[in-house]
C-alpha cells in the first residue's frame, strides 16, 4: 500500500463519524511492526452478515435494517470527499480486460451521469455492519466518495449478486419500495460499476460475470 493509504482511509472514517453516523472513532494513525495501522474504537458484536448466515429465514429483516442505515448515509452531503466519478474513471481506464472501444463507451456514459454529490460508502454490504446490543456500526470506509446514491445501491446489488441472485433481488426490491427510486435508474450504473470492479481482486467466475454485464451494454465491435 502507498504510505498515505492509512491516513486516506482514516480521514474518510473521521468524516463519516463527524456527520453523526455510527462509525468507530479513529484514535490514531500509526505504524505497527513497520506496517500502516489505524487504531480505532473497539466495537463489540457480530456483523449482520454473520447473523444473516446463521438465520437465513430472517433475510428480509436484516436486509431491511441495512437499507435504513444506507439511506441514512445517503442523506449526507459530501462535497469535500473524493469524487466518485474520478475514482470510477481511474478504474475504467486501468481495467486490462476491457477493449479500448468499451472503455470509451463506459467513460462517455459516466460523463453523462448527473447527480447530487452525496455520501456513498462504496462497499456497503452486511459484513460491513456490526450489530451490538443497542446499535449498528458501519465499518470499512476506504472506498467512500461523493457521488450518486443510485451508483452506491447498484454497487451493493452487484456485490450481492455475485453470491446470490435471490438476495440481490430482495435487496433491490426493498430499497426501491422504501425510497421510491426506480430499478432502471439504479441499474443504469451496472456496466460502469462492473467495468470498474474488474480492477479489483475478484475470482475468475466473477470476472466472467462482470464482463458479461459490460458486454451486454457495450459489446465488442
Amino acid at each position: 500500500m502507498p504510505p498515505t493509504e492509512s491516513s486516506y482511509e482514516a480521514d474518510k472514517q473521521r468524516f463519516a463519524h463527524s456527520c453523526g453516523l455510527s462509525v468507530p472513532q479513529v484514535l490514531d494513525v500509526t505504524k505497527i511492526d513497520g506496517k500502516q495501522a489505524i487504531v480505532m474504537e473497539y466495537i463489540k458484536g457480530k456483523t449482520i452478515g454473520e447473523l444473516f448466515l446463521e438465520n437465513m429465514e430472517l433475510a428480509e429483516y436484516y436486509i431491511d435494517i441495512s437499507i435504513d442505515i444506507q439511506r441514512e448515509i445517503h442523506e449526507i452531503h459530501a462535497d469535500s470527499l473524493e469524487s466518485m466519478s474520478q475514482k470510477l474513471r481511474h478504474k475504467l481506464e486501468s481495467a486490462p480486460q476491457l477493449e479500448n472501444r468499451q472503455k470509451e463507451k463506459l467513460l462517455k456514459k459516466l460523463d453523462s451521469m448527473t447527480y447530487e454529490k452525496m455520501l456513498c460508502h462504496g462497499d456497503f454490504h452486511l459484513l460491513n455492519l456490526i450489530m451490538s446490543e443497542d446499535q449498528v456500526t458501519i465499518i470499512d470506509w476506504v472506498d467512500a466518495s461523493a457521488g450518486d446514491i443510485r451508483a452506491d445501491v447498484c454497487r451493493t446489488y452487484l456485490l450481492y449478486s455475485e453470491l446470490s441472485s435471490e438476495v440481490a433481488e430482495l435487496y433491490l426490491r426493498l430499497y426501491c419500495e422504501k425510497t421510491g427510486l426506480k430499478k432502471d435508474a439504479i441499474l443504469q450504473w451496472s456496466p460502469i460499476l462492473a467495468g470498474a470492479r474488474l480492477t479489483e481482486n475478484v475470482s475468475m467466475e466473477s470476472t466472467e460475470r462482470l464482463l458479461d454485464i459490460v458486454n451486454h451494454y457495450c459489446p465488442v465491435e
